[in-house]
C-alpha cells in the first residue's frame, strides 16, 4: 500500500496514477509492495530528522527509513517540498518531474540501489530516468 501524508499547507501533486506508477516500478524490480509511506514536509521538519537520526546537519530533499523484509518493500520516505522546488529550479526541470524523481529514488533505495559511489550514482540516475520514462500520466 502506497500512502501519501502531507504535513505542509501547499498541495502536493500526487494521486492514484502516481501510486500505480510506484507499484509498477516495485513489481518491475521483482519485489512486492508492502507499506510505503510518503511524508511531504518542509525543510525544518526534515532537517530535524536528519540531525536526530542521521547526525547530519545539512539540508536534504529526502530521507528514507527502510523497513523492507525480504522481497516486501516497506518504509517511510520523508520529502522536503521546499528542497524539491528549489532543486527543480536549480536543475531547470519541472517541479512535478523533480518530485517524481525523488519519490522513485526513495523506492529504488528499498530495492537495493545505492548512491554513495560515482558508479552507484550513475546506476541510480539511470534507474530514475527509466522509471520516469514509464509514467503514463
Amino acid at each position: 500500500m502506497i500512502i501519501f501524508n502531507n504535513l505542509i499547507l501547499s498541495e502536493v501533486p500526487v494521486n492514484k496514477k502516481v501510486k500505480n506508477w510506484i507499484v509498477k516500478a516495485i513489481l518491475n524490480e521483482n519485489l512486492k509492495e508492502g507499506e510505503v509511506n510518503y511524508i511531504f514536509c518542509d525543510d525544518n521538519y526534515l532537517s530535524e530528522l536528519n540531525i536526530k537520526y542521521l547526525k547530519h546537519n545539512t539540508l536534504t530533499d529526502i530521507i528514507s527509513f527502510d523497513y523492507t523484509i525480504g522481497k516486501i518493500i516497506s518504509g517511510d520516505i520523508f520529502i522536503s517540498i521546499e528542497r524539491v522546488k528549489e532543486n527543480a529550479e536549480l536543475f531547470n526541470t519541472k517541479y512535478v518531474d523533480e518530485l517524481h524523481r525523488v519519490m522513485i529514488h526513495g523506492v529504488l533505495h528499498y530495492c537495493g540501489y545505492k548512491d554513495k559511489t560515482d558508479e552507484e550514482k550513475t546506476q541510480m540516475r539511470s534507474k530514475e530516468d527509466y522509471y520516469l520514462s514509464l509514467r503514463d500520466f
